[in-house]
């Protein structure tokens, strides 16, 4: 089903206040993304992909084409499991869509209310924002037309390997670099500051209009970070302030570790600065696979607490899924059944989900697991979001899934893999209801039609996409649409 959500433009808002943030698939043994040897095929970070990557790097940016390409329902069984444990402690220009409102400031006057609709806001254009690892770039997608609008170095030698972004209720983007680093680039050219000594805002406009680093103006900041395993990244939504009609507090965290038990830390970045506000280290935290002991997705609530899930599990302990309260930055760990999974998201129902070879949904209410196991399980398979309307889309091999909240079955299978195509890694919703497919280390996206499943927009031109995270910002807003 197509929504429709409020946009708001800066010159709609005029009269009431500024607006805007201030500041292989096999399964044969293959190499992880972490760099160990496994018996099914996982991410490839091996010294051959990297110079693969580095060559592909050299392509041109991303172009969109419109094509055509049923749907099916298979129904699961799923078991129920109870455990916790707790520890205190971005072608040619960049353009705005805006909806009619009616929210000027006359009417406003009229009702008596300054921040009406103001608390509603959500990201001015409708963006998908996508890491090209093998290029150490960030590309940010129009969702309606398919047009890369800007392409940005997230890291000053272009070595980071990002993956993980996060968009915020704006539109802006937070990326993590898997070896350190976080970058916040601007979503609107509006935002960016004049910093690099040449008059005037120079930034990106198209997939080949790569600014060097230190000239690139719509780079909000850089936070080093001194750990070789920094992937999580999830915005909070903040706080809507009554009286000033801004949203406060939208921060990002992150999670990094040194490949060491002990070393798994927690951490909320200042969303204007990337100035750590605070670092929880998680040292009990579990050892899930071979020499490895940190997180791998991250996604808030409706009380912009994070929860954090680690890759797979029992191999040789069981994975946690991890709370961090946002006030008291005290954490809990709760055990994951069985193994644990790839993919993870907060839905609108409050349930935190895993998604690896079986589907996991946690209640936080009641803290219980329900599983069902992913048809033709073999490998990991990717990410998951949903759509607001209780189906969540989950990768699952060539294919994305949609499986009720509620019941847990399979409601709608979308194919979405095309000839050459790895996995579908990257999995998202957009604010028209379109879900997207990432493939692994690809060169494409697909936003599809989950009602007539059909591929509506193919891009083009990515460099070892690799994104399953909440990169449109749909599941953040979702969480608590204000």
């Amino acid at each position: 089903m197509r929504k429709q959500f409020l946009t708001l433009t800066c010159g709609a808002l005029l009269g009431i206040t500024a607006c805007g943030d201030d500041g292989t698939g096999s399964d044969s043994v293959g190499d992880d993304e972490i760099g160990n040897t496994l018996g099914e095929s996982a991410e490839s970070e091996s010294a051959e992909d990297q110079g693969e990557q580095g060559e592909q790097g050299e392509q041109d940016g991303s172009s969109s084409t419109t094509a055509d390409t049923e749907t099916s329902t298979d129904t699961e069984s799923s078991s129920t499991d109870t455990e916790s444990s707790s520890t205190d402690t971005e072608t040619d220009s960049t353009s705005t869509e805006t909806t009619d409102t009616e929210s000027s400031s006359e009417e406003s006057t009229e009702t008596g209310d300054p921040c009406e609709n103001l608390g509603e806001l959500g990201p001015v254009e409708k963006l998908i924002w996508i890491a090209n690892s093998g290029q150490g770039t960030v590309s940010k997608i129009d969702t309606e037309t398919g047009t890369e609008l800007g392409r940005y170095i997230v890291r000053a030698d272009s070595a980071g390997s990002p993956s993980r972004t996060s968009v915020n209720r704006f539109g802006d983007v937070a990326v993590a670099n898997r070896t350190g680093g976080i970058a916040k680039v601007y979503s609107s050219v509006e935002d960016c500051q004049d910093t690099n000594g040449t008059p005037g805002i120079q930034t990106s406009m198209g997939g080949t209009d790569i600014l060097p680093w230190g000239e690139e103006e719509c780079l909000a900041w850089f936070t080093e970070i001194p750990h070789e395993d920094n992937r999580p990244m999830a915005w909070t939504n903040g706080v809507f302030n009554e009286e000033t009609c801004e949203w406060e507090g939208v921060d990002v965290w992150t999670a990094w570790s040194d490949w060491a038990a002990g070393t798994a830390v927690v951490a909320l970045l200042d969303g204007d600065t990337g100035e750590i506000i605070q670092e929880v280290p998680i040292p009990d935290l579990p050892q899930p696979w071979p020499g490895w002991h940190g997180f791998y997705g991250a996604a808030v609530d409706a009380d912009n607490n994070v929860w954090l899930s680690q890759l797979q599990g029992a191999n040789p302990s069981p994975s946690w899924l991890v709370k961090v309260d946002r006030q008291t930055f005290e954490y809990t760990g709760y055990p994951v059944p069985e193994e644990g999974g790839y993919g993870m998201t907060v839905t609108s129902e409050g349930y935190v989900w895993i998604c690896g070879r079986s589907t996991r949904r946690f209640d936080p209410a009641t803290e219980q697991w329900t599983s069902v196991p992913l048809l033709g399980g073999g490998v990991h398979t990717g990410g998951c979001m949903g759509d607001g309307e209780g189906i969540l889309y989950r990768g699952a091999y060539s294919q994305i899934y949609g499986i009720d909240t509620q019941t847990m079955e399979t409601v709608k299978i979308l194919d979405v893999a095309q000839p050459g195509d790895d996995f579908i890694w990257g999995v998202a919703v957009d604010f028209d209801g379109y879900v997207w497919g990432v493939p692994r280390n690809s060169s494409r996206a697909y936003k599809v039609d989950s009602d007539t499943n059909q591929i509506v927009t193919t891009v083009e031109g990515l460099v070892s996409a690799y994104t399953y995270s909440d990169m449109t910002g749909f599941a953040l807003v979702n969480v608590d649409p204000a």
